[in-house]
């Protein structure tokens, strides 16, 4: 009798307990988040060689990592993409209610994450991103990179062995560019069968096609320009629109666009071309040449705005 009786009694405190859980769970969430959940003053640690140490007009690198924004966050992200990480978590601050809705519209917003991506090295660019949170605010971000390490060395160890041969250190930097603007276009087609047939036969979409099988698509040509502009010590990322990515380049104190692409024309009888028509151009050149594909957000691209 006595057992069943503190039976009884234990069951009536766990039903208690457990409405009390239901009741007061704000306030639950509160004292763990206060007294319970895990130092919040997180740190980036290492970068690695890709790492680009300045800033742009949309994304800026940060050590920060207690938002009270969403530009703050998409600093964060730009910070944590750039440095090369594959996985980093921060914490949503409970002064600012609406972090978790902000992080989670970003994580839905893929072109504002392609966006971001743009302004990294390609070597540390993502394929696919992964956003994670809960209701204490945590939020992990995990970072499926573009390339793999044994297509980085490969490209690396291709690109050592072609520098001296299209650089010249005693040209201008605008030849130099040239150079590679025409080695790139001279050894590339433009892969119709990917991008009309979604006939995948090349990795032409990253530096390694236009490098190793000669054929890419937009996104190689941009890569690979940018890998060799990455070498030169160039200030530049990818600029994009709703159709089309080229390169966006700081040279003799302006912002100019150069489009690989667009200047390796596919003809109809198959004749190979080499054109300058989007040769470091600036913005209204640009966009008098072309427009259907060329017309991009000035507010996340500025420096190039009105240029």
């Amino acid at each position: 009798m006595r057992r069943l009786l503190k039976a009884i009694i234990t069951l009536c405190l766990i039903v208690i307990l457990a409405g009390l859980v239901m009741i007061r769970k704000d306030d639950i969430i509160t004292i763990i988040n206060t007294y319970i959940m895990p130092n919040t003053n997180v740190e980036l640690g290492e970068k690695n060689e890709y790492y680009r140490n300045y800033d742009f007009d949309f994304v800026q690198n940060t050590n920060d990592f207690n938002p009270s924004s969403l530009h703050d966050i998409l600093n964060i992200y730009y910070t944590v993409i750039n440095a090369g990480k594959d996985e980093f978590a921060f914490y949503c601050p409970k002064e600012y209610v609406e972090c978790l809705n902000d992080v989670e519209l970003l994580a839905r917003d893929q072109d504002k994450l392609s966006d971001i991506n743009n302004f990294v090295h390609p070597f540390n660019g993502f394929s696919h991103i992964e956003t994670e949170y809960d209701s204490l605010g945590k939020v992990t971000i995990r970072v499926n990179k573009s390339y793999t390490k044994e297509e980085i060395d490969l490209i690396n160890n291709k690109i050592d062995e072609l520098y001296p041969q299209l650089i010249n250190e005693n040209a201008s930097l605008t030849d130099n560019i040239r150079n590679v603007h025409d080695y790139i276009i001279n050894h590339t087609k433009y892969d119709s069968d990917r991008s009309d047939k979604n006939i995948i036969n090349y990795r032409s979409d990253i530096a390694y096609g236009p490098l190793f099988e000669g054929h890419a698509v937009c996104g190689g040509y941009t890569d690979l320009m940018e890998l060799f502009l990455e070498r030169l010590n160039v200030r530049s990322y990818k600029i994009s629109s709703e159709m089309h990515i080229w390169n966006a380049l700081y040279i003799d104190n302006a912002w100019k666009h150069l489009d690989l692409t667009w200047d390796d024309p596919v003809s109809s009888d198959e004749r190979e071309f080499l054109e300058y028509n989007y040769f470091l151009i600036d913005t209204n050149s640009l966009l008098n040449l072309e427009k259907s594909q060329h017309t991009f957000n000035q507010e996340i691209y500025s420096e190039l705005k009105g240029a």
